[in-house]
């Protein structure tokens, strides 16, 4: 049973890679989105290209009034920070006592 215990610590660790690595994409993109980038560099465009579907998922389905602060990435990071203190945790709690 200590292989199903080593394979459920081992996706723990690599959904909270995922998950970190995600939210620091989130926050950079957040914070190059303050200096008005160009929208023809490649790195600008897999930024946004893979935040802004949840930023727009996140607008669509929250009603938050406009402002013109635009809470969405704070939005985003507080789920990562949920789901990598409520799931990763509890999948590493199931490794431990397998």
């Amino acid at each position: 049973m200590f292989v199903v215990g080593n394979l459920i610590n081992a996706l723990a660790i690599v959904i909270d890679t995922v998950l970190n690595i995600y939210m620091w994409i989130v926050i950079i993109s957040t914070l190059i989105s303050w200096v008005n980038p160009d929208p023809y560099n490649p790195i600008i465009r897999f930024l946004y290209g893979i935040t802004e579907p949840l930023f727009a998922f996140v607008r669509r389905h929250l009603p938050i009034p406009q402002m013109g602060i635009d809470f969405s990435p704070l939005i985003v990071i507080l789920a990562i920070v949920f789901l990598r203190a409520f799931v990763v945790n509890t999948l590493f709690d199931i490794a431990k006592y397998r």
